[in-house]
């Protein structure tokens, strides 16, 4: 029978939480992308278009990340698409993640006074030209801090991706578990280097929150 030192259990944790960051990224980057494209369309003028968007938004906010997962991986096989795990992990949460992010920067953008859209209207601007020159770099500084504490939860969905198979740190500790017969030690582990990932991000969005609202109430 193989033993395993403490060394040997964090050392492989460790090279299966770099999948767990990489995955976070594709999908905040990704999520991110796709929430842009999403909240102009949820904030057009065109009923149609902000409602299809709308619909989006509910369906990917009202249903369980897990089912979506399966939905991803399990779905696409019946038309006879092989998806592999890593794919249809990172889709998954690229779509869900862009369903939270778009409504966290729609309220961002809504939240800046109706007389901004007025004043640049005022001055022969067109939709596009008013959220970029006028719109976005407000809400910027607001959508920060959830945007920053949303990541957090992106992180956190990663676990859920274990149950496609795609190897993550969840899954490298169970994993480990069954090799070395010490669930304690490696969970225990397992949850640290989840802290050291959600830690900084939870406490800069806090600091990030305080900071942009001092600097509100100032100006």
């Amino acid at each position: 029978m193989i033993e395993f030192t403490t060394w040997d259990i964090l050392r492989n944790l460790l090279l299966a939480a770099r999948w767990t960051v990489l995955l976070s990224l594709v999908s905040f980057i990704g999520g991110g992308l796709l929430g842009l494209a999403l909240l102009f369309g949820r904030i057009s003028p065109r009923r149609w278009l902000s409602k299809a968007t709308g619909s989006y938004i509910e369906l990917f906010q009202g249903t369980p990340l897990l089912m979506q997962m399966f939905l991803a991986f399990f779905g696409l096989g019946l038309f006879g698409v092989d998806v592999p795990a890593r794919l249809a992990a990172g889709l998954a949460l690229i779509l869900w993640s862009a369903a939270f992010l778009t409504e966290i920067w729609r309220g961002c953008v809504e939240s800046i006074a109706r007389g901004q859209w007025e004043a640049s209207a005022s001055l022969g601007m067109g939709r596009l030209q008013q959220m970029r020159y006028v719109i976005l770099p407000q809400a910027l500084k607001i959508a920060i801090p959830p945007t920053v504490g949303f990541s957090v939860q992106v992180i956190k969905g990663t676990a859920l991706t274990s149950i496609i198979g795609f190897v993550e740190l969840s899954k490298a500790g169970t994993v480990v578990t069954n090799a070395t017969f010490q669930p304690f030690t490696v969970y225990g582990f397992v949850a640290l280097i989840y802290f050291a990932l959600c830690w900084p991000l939870s406490k800069s969005s806090q600091i990030l929150e305080r900071k942009l609202n001092v600097a509100h109430r100032n100006h």
